[in-house]
């Protein structure tokens, strides 16, 4: 029997709920010989997406409460069979699990993180993954710092890159609008203070800056609220639907995705998908994930990621050298290679 850790079905979607829905529709069709089990609270949200995997909903907490004491409480009688964690986090005290761990940034910038968040996941993580029979991280990059930060053997840890939807597709007969698109969930890890003032400073009359995510306390900010009254040419669209992102990824004249730290970076990969030049920044992952197919930055430097901006804007060869490049480096990420093998993984610890 395998279980899988299915709290992902009460968390919004992002990058790292992606990789775990992904992986898990895969899951079920590569390991057809094994019984698959998905656990969950009972407040999951993405009641359509749970259909696909008909979690066992139990437990009296949410979040993790129910994934510390629920969990495990129920793990208790299934003859120690393997669980399968895909978003960070497990049960403390069960060790015939596989973790995924998608990056240490909470590590590496304690800043960025609520005191709380910082403190639990800084207890929690280091002792999760040392617990575990496997570790599965997203990047080259990210296993490094696994290594290095938490003193992880280097053969415990498998590397499975995020994969790309089909749905993020190139369509030829689309023309491209006049704005700079931007995607990710807004948190200060992905510098859209500096990308705003770098926009300001290039006073682009004829392009609009359209950001994609969720809002969050960032907008609360009066320094960020400032710039925002000071450009009206910025348009912010909150969190929107897969089919309207594909179609903003095929109509802008460029993306740029500014991130001071990624342990994957999805957002670039899926503008490449769509036919659209990517600047990224020279940083953490992202050279790793991005090769010769995007313009990169300091995301340190506004000056610099303003020159990115004006280069490629102003130079169309370039443009439609890294679109014929971005179309055939996506195609190294592939959700069915990575499930295989995470399915290979669990073969041989079952």
């Amino acid at each position: 029997m395998l279980y899988i850790n299915a709290r992902f079905l009460t968390q919004k979607i992002t990058g790292t709920q992606r990789f775990a829905i992904e992986i898990s529709k895969r899951i079920i069709k590569y390991l057809t010989s094994t019984q698959i089990e998905f656990l969950a609270p009972r407040n999951i949200i993405n009641r359509k997406l749970a259909k696909s995997f008909n979690p066992k909903l139990f437990g009296i907490f949410k979040g993790h409460l129910w994934e510390q004491i629920d969990l495990p409480i129920y793990l208790r009688n299934t003859n120690d069979s393997l669980l399968l964690n895909l978003t960070n986090t497990g049960p403390l005290f069960y060790r015939n699990q596989i973790i995924t761990i998608h990056d240490l940034a909470f590590l590496r910038y304690p800043q960025w993180f609520s005191k709380a968040f910082y403190s639990y996941y800084k207890f929690l993580i280091p002792k999760i993954a040392k617990n575990s029979k496997k570790i599965i991280t997203v990047s080259e990059f990210s296993k490094k710092e696994l290594i290095t930060l938490l003193d992880i053997p280097e053969e415990k840890i498998e590397v499975v890159y995020n994969g790309v939807s089909e749905l993020f597709k190139y369509n030829p007969n689309q023309r491209k609008e006049n704005f700079i698109l931007a995607v990710s969930s807004l948190d200060p890890r992905k510098n859209f203070k500096r990308l705003i003032l770098a926009f300001k400073e290039l006073n682009l009359q004829d392009y609009k800056l359209v950001i994609v995510g969720s809002e969050n306390k960032i907008f609360r900010n009066s320094e960020i609220k400032t710039l925002i009254k000071q450009i009206p040419n910025i348009e912010f669209t909150g969190y929107i639907s897969d089919e309207k992102l594909i179609q903003l990824y095929q109509k802008a004249t460029l993306f740029i995705y500014p991130s001071l730290y990624e342990g994957f970076g999805l957002p670039p990969l899926e503008a490449m998908a769509c036919g659209t030049p990517v600047i990224v920044s020279n940083t953490a992952s992202l050279p790793e994930i991005c090769g010769s197919a995007a313009y990169y930055v300091n995301p340190y430097d506004k000056n610099d990621i303003a020159k990115g901006i004006k280069t490629l804007l102003e130079n169309k060869r370039l443009q439609k050298d890294l679109v014929q490049k971005g179309l055939q480096h996506v195609k190294k990420f592939n959700w069915d290679k990575s499930a295989i093998k995470i399915t290979n993984i669990i073969n041989l610890l079952t």
